[in-house]
């Protein structure tokens, strides 16, 4: 179940939704956004904490020692900053809300230590693709074949992807004029 939860990216999916929602809808009201975005990061959190219960489980049933790897505290330590982060965020942001002076200053070391926080889930997950196709390759896995391609080929994809959305999310917001004479096709 980990490993279901964890390499379809699931937990990963809603981060990067979360982030991006002042990107991608920038003219939607802010509280709703705002209530998107907390949300969103709350079950991306979930969805985290699933994973690490999971990757107990599966190791305790295994006869596998837990937290031995990097990966292993790594992620810990980022599911347990996200949820600083998510709890900071909500008193400060949204319930019951700090001072509006507050926030202003709060904001962008909230944008910062967010993507900070990101980037080590993407960490997190390049390590843990690396432990697996480890422990393929001692179990006489090819290390040039097809499964090792696939593995090495995704955290390629995980790292340009990764690297496009922090880019996207400091980006300056910019503003696309219509073209002279456009008007939209009218939706009946």
């Amino acid at each position: 179940m980990k490993n279901l939860i964890k390499s379809a990216g699931f937990s990963d999916q809603f981060i990067l939704a979360a982030i991006m929602m002042y990107k991608i809808f920038p003219k939607l009201n802010h509280d709703t956004t705002k209530l998107i975005h907390l949300i969103l990061h709350a079950i991306a959190i979930v969805l985290g904490a699933v994973g690490i219960y999971c990757a107990f489980k599966f190791h305790k049933e295994s006869g596998i020692a837990n937290l031995y790897s990097l990966h292993s505290w790594l992620g810990i330590g980022t599911i347990s900053l996200y949820g600083i982060q998510w709890v900071f965020g909500f008193v400060a942001f949204f319930y019951p809300g700090a001072d509006p002076h507050v926030r202003r200053g709060a904001l962008p070391w909230h944008v910062l230590f967010g993507l900070l926080v990101y980037v080590l889930t993407l960490a997190t997950a390049e390590l843990g693709l690396l432990e697996k196709l480890t422990f393929l390759q001692n179990s006489g896995l090819d290390k040039y074949g097809a499964e090792a391609f696939l593995v090495n080929f995704t955290g390629l994809v995980v790292a340009l992807f990764g690297a496009a959305v922090v880019t996207a999310a400091v980006a300056p917001a910019t503003h696309v004029e219509e073209p002279e004479g456009y008007a939209p096709i009218p939706v009946n």
